[in-house]
């Protein structure tokens, strides 16, 4: 298996299993940052918060494999954002992002968070007209931010667009902070404590060390929520799969940068314990797609290489999920079920819209907060675009399916996911038994990595 910069530069907060069933106000699955900082924020309202997490230790699973990056400037969105959804919708998704950039600025220690520009940049004509069209949002929306030719990256690039005052982190030193703070406030946080059975009716949900936890109210910040189908998010998420590698260099960037062109390119630099990193990352393909991932890697390293003129000592992928209309599902799972509540579908950029996404949660769960105007904008009940819902679900779903047949057909022999019967893939690079239809992750033992899988393989 590989290791992300980020695992393999702190030490894990040690944290005990579910020790007896219990009972809670609400109860949290998923302890990544998206869990952790809606936590924090409910124990910190006086709420009575169960946080479960699957794997030995917090933030070890996407949040723990991401780039760190914490930013309004969501790649090419905006333009986006206004023709899918309005000018008004457009202007809040900007708006509640730089507020999370703001609040994390402010809450986190200065030693797990920097401040820093972002910068989207091209070297092709196409990608050159995207940033235009990107750079024309930002003046209808009022963002402020500057097109400029000059970058301290070493090779040209024809222009970037930079937007001031955004912010990098260390995800899982992030973690770590606001698992502390939720634990101070009252909050109760278990590891290794996977969920293995939900008993929505009667609000409670069982353990596989055969534990159960009764709740009021129940978030599920999984990376793929186990009970999405309820609302048919299942068949609206598409998963994506991206590659990273990290090196140390002997100074940082003043900023974040991301290629707009294809293939794309994220740039960014880390200080760890008085050393400096680099992190470049890229080369999305549909997860699970393929058993051939060191191209990959092959790629961004010899980048890595080029330009930079450094080999990794770190090599990482990451999984990430998408909507159809580009903004996350944050809410109420669906109108029928008013107790169950999901986060999901950040399309990479979970570090601002984890902040987000906790905000809306607990203003929901408490009454409390202003989160009004967010709350129908990142409702996974939201029905408009719905024709592109609709395609995106026959796509998905279609997906699934074709992958379904003809995994028992060309991977006849190979382990069977545990979630919906799919037959899996090797991945030789990073190791570990892939799901194409809902991206499901297995190490070589059988044993589940990420979700929504939630038993092992039976590799015999």
């Amino acid at each position: 298996m590989t290791q992300s910069l980020w695992l393999g530069t702190i030490d894990p907060v040690s944290l005990p299993s579910l020790p007896a069933s219990t009972t809670c106000d609400v109860c949290i699955i998923g302890g990544g940052l998206t869990g952790l900082y809606t936590a924090y924020v409910l124990a910190k309202s006086g709420v009575d918060v169960v946080l479960l997490e699957a794997n030995s230790h917090i933030g070890h699973g996407t949040t723990g494999n991401s780039t760190g990056k914490l930013t309004a400037q969501h790649s090419i969105v905006y333009a986006n954002l206004i023709e899918k959804h309005s000018v008004d919708e457009a202007r809040l998704y900007y708006q509640l992002n730089q507020i999370a950039v703001e609040k994390a600025l402010q809450l986190l220690p200065k030693a797990s968070i920097q401040q820093v520009d972002s910068l989207l940049y091209c070297q092709t004509k196409e990608g050159y007209a995207q940033l235009l069209k990107e750079w024309n949002a930002y003046k209808v929306l009022n963002i402020k931010a500057k097109i400029t030719s000059d970058t301290e990256l070493p090779f040209p690039v024809t222009k970037a667009l930079s937007m001031s005052q955004q912010a990098q982190i260390h995800p899982v030193e992030v973690c770590n902070f606001l698992a502390k703070e939720a634990l101070s406030m009252g909050a109760k946080i278990y590891t290794n404590t996977r969920v293995k059975q939900l008993n929505l009716p009667q609000n409670n949900l069982h353990t596989a060390n055969d534990m159960s936890v009764r709740y009021n109210k129940l978030i599920l910040c999984t990376h793929y929520p186990i009970e999405a189908f309820r609302g048919l998010q299942l068949f609206k998420l598409s998963n994506s799969r991206s590659y990273m590698v990290a090196s140390k260099i002997t100074d940082t960037l003043q900023g974040q940068y991301l290629c707009v062109d294809t293939p794309t390119r994220s740039i960014r630099t880390a200080t760890i314990n008085g050393e400096h990193y680099l992190v470049l990352g890229g080369s999305n393909h549909i997860a699970g797609e393929t058993t051939n991932t060191e191209p990959y890697y092959d790629a961004i390293q010899n980048e890595m290489k080029a330009h930079f003129d450094q080999e990794p000592i770190y090599r990482w992928s990451a999984q990430d999920i998408e909507t159809p209309d580009m903004v996350p599902y944050v809410g109420r799972i669906t109108p029928s079920m008013p107790n169950v509540f999901i986060a999901t579908g950040y399309r990479k950029w979970g570090i601002s819209n984890s902040f987000v996404a906790g905000d809306i949660l607990s203003s929901l769960i408490t009454g409390a907060g202003n989160e009004d105007g967010a709350i129908p904008l990142y409702s996974p009940a939201r029905t408009k675009s719905f024709g592109d819902q609709f395609m995106q679900m026959l796509k998905v779903g279609g997906f699934v399916a074709k992958e379904f047949v003809a995994g028992y057909v060309k991977h006849s022999n190979t382990p069977t996911c545990t979630h919906l019967g799919c037959k899996t893939k090797w991945n030789e690079a990073d190791g570990t038994w892939d799901c194409p239809c809902h991206g499901s992750r297995f190490n070589a033992k059988g044993e589940v990595l990420e979700g929504p899988a939630v038993h092992p393989l039976k590799l015999d």
